[in-house]
């Protein structure tokens, strides 16, 4: 029973063949994100060829100036989606005011929809938080956050899930963030192709390697974290 809350299906290559070993080592919820019109189609489609594969479809910060924004909107809200994301902000990236009007209008359509939210914050977690609580969205989840504790902690009290990448072994901030949240709160993702466990692509099988590192890390039997994180994911999905 393992889930991967948060890849890029549409940049893999052969996806039926990485689905099968997705399935072969025992997850049972793909949740592919989309993060534009034409990924958020790719996703769509994905989903409807794949009973494992669930779609999430969002706008991502990125080149917003070239996204018909409200026909996007029109366009989701018509789907068989899960939830909302790829959405969020990044500080990397310029045209923050667009990024963060078009990061509640997301909000706003997670709450219409009564889905959760799975959000970016590269480089702008407090922002992130302080639009996310002003606006009060429910059934966050904050996909790969970097935020330090303090930011952690105050996420927690918000009652925010996060999602723990596969290469948590190789990562201080992500082992934090697994010690400091309740195990009712955690989930696992692989962001794949990105963050790999090792080297090479990665894909949402690997979000198997994050098991034996959060157990450790928590004091828990593997079987445990298994199924505690099955029982987050049907709780929110």
């Amino acid at each position: 029973m393992l889930v991967d809350v948060h890849c890029h299906l549409d940049l893999l290559e052969n996806v039926e063949a990485v689905v099968a070993r997705a399935e072969k080592v025992g997850i049972k919820g793909i949740i592919a994100a989309g993060i534009n019109p034409e990924t958020n189609r790719t996703v769509v489609d994905l989903a409807k060829k794949f009973p494992s594969v669930k779609a999430s479809l969002g706008i991502y910060p990125e080149k917003l100036d070239s996204i018909d924004i409200e026909k996007e909107i029109a366009y989701i809200k018509k789907q068989d989606i899960v939830a909302i994301g790829e959405v969020g902000l990044d500080g990397t990236l310029p045209n923050v005011k667009k990024q963060e009007e078009v990061f509640v209008q997301m909000i706003s359509l997670a709450k219409e929809l009564d889905k959760p939210l799975l959000v970016h914050s590269r480089k702008a977690e407090a922002r992130v938080l302080a639009l996310l609580e002003e606006h009060k969205a429910k059934n966050v989840i904050l996909h790969c956050f970097c935020g330090k504790k303090s930011l952690v902690k105050q996420a927690s009290t918000l009652g925010y899930y996060f999602s723990i990448p596969a290469n948590v072994g190789r990562s201080s901030g992500f082992q934090m963030i697994v010690k400091e949240i309740s195990m009712n709160f955690l989930l696992t993702e692989t962001d794949s192709p990105f963050l790999s466990p090792t080297e090479g692509k990665n894909e949402p099988a690997n979000v198997k390697e994050a098991i034996p590192v959060i157990a450790k890390l928590k004091g828990f039997e593997e079987a445990e974290v298994k199924k505690n994180i099955y029982l987050n994911y049907q709780r929110l999905f």
